[in-house]
Formats: C-alpha cells, sequence, structure tokens
C-alpha cells in the first residue's frame, strides 16, 4: 500500500467512468450514499469536485442544510486503490456555467459525442444545481491489497 500523490490521485479519480460515491446527511441524522458523475476543477490552486444535481434530490436539499461532503471514489479489481474526498459544495444555478461543465460530464460518462446531449439535458432552470465542492481533505491510498 503506498499514498498517492496530488498528481496520482487526480489521475487515478478521473480514469475513466469512475463514478463518486457521495455521501451526505439527511435531515434525520442518518447518512445517504449516492453516485454520481463527476469532474474535478482547479481554481486558484484550490481543488474541486464538480457536479450536477436536481434541486429537489436529497443532495441537494442535504447541503443546503450542512454543505460538507464526503466522496470515495474506488476501482473494483484488485490491487485495489481509493480516493476519499471531504470538503464543502456550493450550489449555483448560473446557466452558462452549468450547461459547460454538464457538458463536460456527458463527455466523460457517455463519450464525447453525445457530451453535448448531456449537457443540455442535465442543465436545467429551476430543476438543475451546479454543486461545486471545496476539497479541504484528501486520504489517497493505492494498491491496498498488494
Amino acid at each position: 500500500m503506498y499514498e498517492m500523490s496530488r498528481e496520482q490521485w487526480w489521475e487515478f479519480a478521473l480514469t475513466g467512468t469512475r463514478t463518486g460515491k457521495m455521501a451526505v446527511t439527511r435531515a434525520n441524522g442518518a447518512p445517504h450514499v449516492t453516485p454520481i458523475w463527476f469532474v474535478l476543477d482547479t481554481v486558484d490552486g484550490v481543488d474541486y469536485v464538480v457536479f450536477t444535481t436536481e434541486m429537489k434530490s436529497l443532495k441537494a436539499k442535504a447541503f443546503q442544510r450542512d454543505p460538507r461532503f464526503a466522496m470515495i471514489v474506488d476501482d473494483q479489481a484488485p490491487p485495489y486503490s481509493y480516493v476519499l474526498f471531504e470538503g464543502e459544495i456550493s450550489l449555483t444555478e448560473d446557466l452558462d456555467e452549468m450547461v459547460r461543465w454538464a457538458t463536460r460530464l456527458g463527455s466523460r460518462y457517455m463519450g464525447e459525442e453525445r457530451g453535448i446531449e448531456f449537457g443540455k439535458r442535465n442543465a436545467v432552470p429551476d430543476v438543475e444545481y451546479l454543486a461545486r465542492g471545496r476539497i479541504t481533505k484528501v486520504t489517497a491510498r493505492g494498491d491496498i491489497s498488494a
């Protein structure tokens, strides 16, 4: 086992179509985990997890109460590795930004040829939020079973 460098966990998280498993806390205090499509971004030296979520979703409601999150990205084959992100989410309804990022998400998970289609589908005013999770802590371990 080894601790991944920033370069290593960045590449690992964005390899292929691995989904993130986003953890939030329900209003009653119970945990909730759901898979998400995501990309990473860096602005002024700060790393972010970027994704969209329906305004009526449990995730969106949880983030409005408490912006903290934990999200894990892992592989499903030996020697097994993972990256755990922790941080705080901000939600926006900026349609131009949402279209830009939803298109990137669609391209990553559905292929370049369908990126615009999924960008339009997942960037809907008054229905979706663009979520930017400022990453405050990363735990990244590679080759756990080696």
